[in-house]
């Protein structure tokens, strides 16, 4: 259910607050419409986001969390906390390698 890139950091930013699409799109720098869009529709599915039109035109659309959704605040704390300290331990990546260059290409 919160699997992949971008449901996490959706869910962080809705716990702040609603937020209707384009401050979604915003806050989240590196997400493209379309994946924000297919996201949210999988939260949405599985419960844990709820969107809501405003009979309004232009058309608002609105998206929170729900009480499911909120019930995993303490699960990504979690992971949060430890994904911090696992930055700090963790010793220091070694550099890649060169990767050799294809054949026949001249670099």
């Amino acid at each position: 259910m919160i699997g992949g890139r971008w449901k996490v950091p959706i869910l962080w930013t809705l716990y702040a607050d609603t937020h209707r699409f384009g401050e979604l799109s915003r806050q989240l720098t590196g997400i493209t419409q379309k994946m924000l869009t297919q996201q949210l529709r999988e939260l949405e599915t599985d419960g844990l986001v709820h969107r809501k039109v405003y009979p309004e035109v232009p058309p608002r659309v609105e998206y929170s969390m729900t009480p499911l959704g909120r019930s995993l605040e303490p699960v990504l704390r979690s992971l949060t906390e430890w994904g911090e300290r696992f930055l700090k331990e963790r010793p220091h990546k070694p550099k890649a390698a060169k990767r050799p260059s294809k054949p026949g290409r001249v670099d």
